[in-house]
């Protein structure tokens, strides 16, 4: 029957498009820019590193950069704190002489990186002088390592290894001071035997009985 009105036509969804800021970032960009900026660090220093730089070497656009760190520090920090953690998620060896050598053999390789000799030493220069640079780099250098190091003493204690007040971050100062002194300050090599010796030390320093 007619009733005079236009049928009525169901219309098919209407698809929204995604806003151009929502637009997925793409791994392989992301890791060339990585790479660009520790050649760019290790090149001119934290100081006269630009982000025009960083674009220029990745052939990428500054646009780029810019969506994934909102300025230059935080780009630094993010991709040194992610080499500075490498590795640190380490496993139960059974024991805390064994997870002490393997933790030292671990921060040793991190700091025998090819650009962390330029690179680190040059940050810490800039922290001296750059509160805001000194308490960002402390606090993203720190957290990886903290939580490692608190977590093996953690272990220890719960196989009687350590006394349950040891204090996770004095462990960590007994691992990486001496290893920082000799790979970034004086530079002088070490070996297997070195480290494996450093990892004694400390458990005997915190306290633990010698190993059997």
């Amino acid at each position: 029957m007619l009733t005079g009105e236009p049928s009525k036509v169901a219309k098919p969804p209407t698809l929204k498009r995604a806003p151009a800021g929502a637009a997925v970032l793409r791994d392989d960009v992301t890791e060339a820019i990585r790479g660009a900026v520790f050649e760019e660090l290790a090149i001119s220093g934290y100081s006269r590193l630009s982000i025009e730089a960083v674009a220029r070497r990745a052939g990428v656009g500054k646009t780029a950069v810019y969506r994934r760190w909102r300025s230059k520090l935080p780009m630094v920090i993010d991709v040194v704190s992610e080499v500075a953690s490498l590795g640190l998620v380490l496993p139960d060896t059974g024991s805390l002489h064994n997870d002490l050598r393997m933790f030292v053999h671990v921060v040793a390789r991190v700091l025998r990186h090819p650009l962390a000799a330029q690179i680190v030493p040059d940050l810490l220069a800039e922290a001296a002088r750059n509160p805001e640079i000194a308490e960002t780099l402390a606090g993203a250098l720190n957290e990886a390592q903290r939580q490692s190091s608190a977590a093996l003493v953690r272990k220890a204690v719960g196989r009687g290894e350590l006394a349950p007040d040891t204090d996770p971050d004095l462990a960590l100062d007994l691992i990486a001071g001496p290893l920082y002194w000799r790979l970034a300050v004086v530079r002088t090599p070490i070996g297997k035997d070195y480290l494996d010796r450093l990892a004694v030390s400390i458990a005997a320093a915190l306290g633990a009985a010698p190993a059997a």
